[in-house]
């Protein structure tokens, strides 16, 4: 890989990790309904990506449902979740979602598991599992179970987009952000309430996450990424996109005041170590897990 390639993916990485903590904030300690802010995200992200709308994508049906999933779906679950889970926390729970995607496949696409896959998913499920341990049993609280459902949502969507046609980046993002705003914004407007009251209370700052959420992380982040997927493997981009959650923890535990104790640590390298292994094992499963960085 070309240095400026390889400081570009680092660059998204800590792109994609910042705005993970960004969203624990602007939903935790700023109190903003998390449909509402996942709702104005994707109102930002249709007006940049407007012009590449049309046409639709086919089969039609497939592209609602991959929006919904990868877009409303994952985005409100994971920010529901960020109310009460850590994002130190969440970073390393939400790598569920690699064995999701290869179980997925498995099912819906036919491929095989073979011994060193099934390795990768006993370690990723073995540091999320270390992570939510305590001295009395599991404690996965309310939160996390909302980000493993955020993981499920965004796995199933990637998988079910490898059954579409060839998708330009931004026609895929123009898709995403119209099919999931207005479920976002219906049920924002029917379980939530004070959304246009907390925002404006927060003032500018709400209105500088919003742009970098959209903007820079969904159009110029996911765009980038994509391109290098055009000019890169997966299987060599993948392994190296691991750098996103261990910026997060970064970032949470300098920004949120996370509490990075020994479990966490040895959690979050087994959690990785068992990604990795299934990163490195087919390129068809790291092509899925490309596909799903996010956020």
């Amino acid at each position: 890989m070309k240095i400026r390639d390889f400081l570009l993916l680092v660059l998204i990485c800590l792109v994609w990790g910042y705005s993970n903590v960004l969203s624990k904030i602007v939903v935790g300690n700023w109190a903003v309904p998390p449909l509402f802010f996942a709702a104005i995200r994707f109102l930002v992200v249709i007006a940049a990506t407007l012009p590449w709308l049309l046409p639709m994508p086919r089969p039609r049906w497939r592209i609602v449902v991959i929006g919904i999933l990868m877009g409303a779906g994952n985005f409100a679950l994971l920010f529901i979740g960020l109310q009460t889970a850590s994002p130190s926390a969440a970073a390393v729970v939400i790598q569920i979602g690699v064995p999701f995607t290869t179980l997925l496949s498995i099912v819906m696409l036919g491929e095989r598991i073979h011994w060193r896959r099934g390795l990768g998913i006993a370690l990723t499920l073995a540091g999320v599992l270390l992570v939510v341990w305590n001295p009395d049993g599991i404690d996965l609280s309310a939160g996390l179970w909302l980000v493993v459902g955020a993981a499920f949502t965004g796995s199933l969507g990637a998988v079910l987009m490898k059954q579409v046609e060839d998708v330009a980046p931004l026609r895929f993002q123009a898709w995403v952000g119209l099919v999931s705003f207005l479920p976002l914004a219906v049920a924002s407007a029917l379980f939530e309430e004070g959304q246009w009251t907390s925002a404006v209370a927060v003032g500018w700052p709400f209105v500088g996450a919003v742009l970098f959420a959209a903007l820079v992380v969904s159009v110029l982040g996911h765009t980038s990424y994509y391109g290098l997927i055009r000019r890169y493997e997966a299987n060599l981009l993948a392994p190296l996109t691991l750098m996103t959650p261990l910026f997060t923890i970064a970032f949470g535990v300098a920004l949120t005041g996370d509490k990075l104790d020994m479990r966490m640590i040895a959690g979050a390298m087994l959690a990785l170590a068992g990604v990795l292994v299934v990163a490195l094992r087919s390129k068809k499963a790291t092509q899925l897990l490309a596909e799903r960085e996010q956020a």
